[in-house]
């Protein structure tokens, strides 16, 4: 029995990683940075990209992935933001065909931005197994969650190619301990980029952004393998 369950397991998850390397070969071919974004839910994915347009940060189009509604998508179209909604009904994640659906609607209404975020089903587990071929995989973090969640959840933030502690304006609030996350990290990837972000200080997203754009002008490519 247990030997069934990894081939069926195997064989689902080749057949997303074939759809991820045709994903890739398109963002590659279009010029297209592709941000694969994920954290618990609330953690502020979504608040963070309406600062980044509401500010013209970036230019920026947008895949959206939530069990349920369009009010994430909604949010960001009040901007501008070329954005589609996924509702998964009960997947904890997405998958490149979802996301390769996603993009051909996006492509509908116009050319899809220089960046193109992923904003991943809130969750801590699944989407750290689920390869979107993102240029980079970044987990965001929020001080209300906890300073114990990286040795908690240690998949996800393996898959990470930078790690971003938003709400950090509430720090103390919630006895956040940063030095505690640096030593976690450290533990299972070293030398991670690490950000403190915060909506009400513009400056910690605009140093968030400037990353990003310097990855792309070095043609930045995970090397992580999910």
């Amino acid at each position: 029995m247990d030997k069934k369950i990894v081939e069926v397991t195997t064989r689902i998850l080749s057949k997303n990683d074939i759809e991820a390397s045709k994903l890739r070969e398109f963002y590659k071919s279009n010029d297209i940075f592709t941000i694969n974004l994920m954290s618990s839910p609330g953690s502020g994915k979504t608040t963070l990209l309406e600062c980044i347009a509401e500010n013209k940060m970036l230019n920026f189009s947008v895949v959206e992935g939530d069990l349920q509604t369009n009010r994430d998508a909604d949010r960001l179209k009040i901007f501008g933001i070329n954005a589609h909604q996924i509702t998964t009904g009960d997947a904890c994640h997405l998958e490149a065909k979802m996301v390769q659906e996603s993009i051909e609607q996006l492509q509908k209404i116009e050319k899809i931005q220089e960046f193109l975020f992923i904003e991943n089903v809130g969750n801590l587990v699944c989407p750290a197994s689920y390869d979107l071929g993102a240029n980079m995989n970044i987990v965001l973090l929020s001080t209300p969650e906890g300073d114990d969640k990286i040795l908690k959840y240690p998949t996800m933030f393996l898959c990470a190619d930078a790690v971003l502690i938003s709400k950090y304006d509430l720090k103390d609030y919630f006895n956040f301990k940063i030095e505690q996350v640096k030593s976690d990290l450290a533990k299972i990837k070293k030398d991670i980029p690490l950000f403190f972000i915060s909506k009400d200080n513009k400056d910690s997203i605009r140093e968030f952004c400037k990353f990003l754009q310097e990855q792309k002008g070095e043609n930045y490519v995970s090397s992580h393998t999910f």
